[in-house]
């Protein structure tokens, strides 16, 4: 349906343009008319038309100061001018109205249908436009939601950051930091026990209302229901929270919590984390569940209440810490920086302390290996650390003992590097490393599909695209490639040769290579 309005002080004017525009679109079409500048303006607030027919010269106010303001209101609308003046006397003051066409009146039909359609082809693609637009909102609002809880999941468990990174560019989130706030219905008591169940049920039942509360009055991401618990996510733009911003947001929260009492009928309690950037988030959950176990009242904030260990002032926690985000992130040569950083300050400050020191090194040790065992799924074994206690408290002096308390700590992170690595590769990249260090191996194409986890169909095609080549005509050009740098070495029999690349028939090795290099493995060490 066209909505489209007629302005012009000739009846004549006014019914041919009605005659000829029911003609083309029939019922598709609402036309209203005026005669004055005044009365257009009013039927365009009233009307909403989509198409207007403008005439420049009618009484009282002119066409062109009549679309200047209609256009202040209505910025879709499409203006066709019809005059019996020379356009260019006025083409100059209607250009920034956005004046769709001229026609000089009297306008045969052929080109009024024709703008006509011109201007609905316009209408039609906006509207396609908004529809799409409407769906892909639509869309995202039923996605969102699963976005923001993959997050909070994200969070909690620690993953990467890249996966973190992925979250906040689907969500809109710029800001580098955040905190976590953890609100708590108070759990239900049946029968002497407590009752975490019922009280997950009555939150599932008003979460609705309590994601739509809580994001009214704070910019969060809310996630779902945990046992008797949801989980918030509030972007922040700095790295510390001020203390009258601290003390704003509690009241406000402690405000939300009132109100949203009354309405659903649970008592809740909300702990709040100190503001962490991403990686670090799960740090401020669980300052927000130690505020919650802790303190007393309905909203508690970690800077509020005592929580966790406190250490002496010349202890290097922060060095410490660095240990250990590099060794879970990965970083050899950081978390070996880091690690000699505590050495030093152990051996400078505590150096007449050698139990401490060794009890140090051991603990430090197996905190990094008790990460390579949660970030790498690799096998515990229970005599796997046998002999470190000899090696830490054997060890003849503290060089010793640095080296190896510096190995272990580079090694942990070592092989947390590894598994990211892996992790990251491509099943054809992770197929070639085991091509290019086993080629004198018994290789196939169905085995190393097996061990990718893949189909060989799907696999053979994944290869052919990344490397250009089958996986035969790789494997058959490395092993060859390997066998000339043997044979121009000239210290082994072609035998011998044949057996290191994976040709232990050496008739098949002789065929083989001849094929690709168009001379015998004995020829070609001849010729050298």
């Amino acid at each position: 349906m066209y909505r489209i309005l007629i302005a012009d002080d000739e009846n004549i004017v006014i019914e041919s343009l009605k005659f000829i525009i029911k003609a083309k679109l029939g019922d598709n079409c609402e036309i209203e008319c005026a005669k004055t500048g005044r009365s257009v303006i009013e039927a365009a607030e009233n009307f909403r038309p989509d198409i207007a027919f403008m005439d420049i010269h009618m009484p009282g106010i002119n066409g062109i100061d009549a679309m200047k303001e209609i256009r202040k209101n209505n910025n879709s609308i499409i203006f066709i001018v019809m005059t019996a003046f020379d356009k260019f006397d006025y083409a100059r003051e209607t250009i920034k109205i956005g004046v769709l066409e001229y026609l000089s009146k009297p306008a045969n039909r052929e080109d009024i249908e024709a703008v006509l359609s011109k201007a609905m082809g316009i209408i039609d693609k906006r509207r396609e436009i908004r529809t799409r637009d409407l769906t892909i909102k639509e869309k995202l609002e039923t996605i969102i939601p699963f976005m923001e809880n993959g997050l909070i999941y994200t969070i909690l468990l620690g993953e990467d950051n890249e996966s973190i990174s992925k979250y906040r560019e689907i969500l809109g989130i710029s800001e580098e930091f955040g905190y976590i706030m953890v609100v708590e219905a108070k759990q239900e008591f049946a029968s002497n026990m407590t009752n975490v169940v019922g009280s997950s049920v009555r939150l599932e039942d008003h979460y609705e209302l309590i994601k739509e509360s809580v994001k009214d009055e704070i910019n969060a991401v809310v996630g779902p229901v945990m046992t008797n618990k949801i989980i918030i996510l509030a972007p922040f733009d700095k790295n510390a929270m001020p203390y009258e911003y601290r003390t704003k947001l509690v009241e406000r929260v402690r405000t939300l919590i009132h109100n949203l009492e009354n309405d659903i009928n649970i008592e809740l309690k909300v702990g709040i984390g100190n503001v962490k950037n991403f990686e670090k988030l799960n740090e401020s959950y669980h300052e927000a569940i130690s505020a919650l176990s802790i303190g007393n009242g309905s909203v508690l904030h970690a800077l509020d209440v005592k929580i966790g260990c406190e250490y002496e002032d010349d202890y290097p926690i922060d060095t410490e810490r660095n240990i250990f985000d590099a060794v879970e992130k990965g970083d050899a040569d950081r978390a070996s920086n880091e690690a000699l950083h505590f050495w030093n300050w152990m051996v400078n400050y505590h150096g007449d302390c050698l139990s401490d020191i060794q009890i140090k090194v051991i603990d430090f040790v197996l905190r990094a290996e008790q990460m390579v065992y949660n970030k790498t799924n690799s096998t515990y074994r229970f005599t796997s650390r046998t002999n470190y206690l000899e090696a830490v408290t054997g060890a003849g002096d503290l060089g010793t003992l640095k080296h190896w308390y510096l190995e272990k700590i580079t090694e942990a992170a070592r092989k947390v590097s590894k598994v990211q690595d892996d992790i990251q590769k491509t099943p054809v990249e992770k197929a070639l490393n085991y091509i290019n260090e086993n080629f004198g191996q018994d290789i196939s194409l169905d085995e190393m599909s097996q061990m990718l986890g893949i189909s060989s169909y799907y696999f053979s095609k994944l290869f052919k695209n990344e490397t250009g080549t089958n996986f035969i005509e790789y494997l058959t050009n490395l092993r060859i490639s390997k066998a000339k740098d043997l044979l121009d070495e000239n210290r082994l029999s072609v035998k011998e040769i044949g057996i290191t690349v994976g040709y232990p028939d050496p008739n098949y090795f002789s065929r083989i290579f001849k094929k690709n290099v168009g001379q015998t493995p004995s020829e070609y060490k001849g010729a050298e």
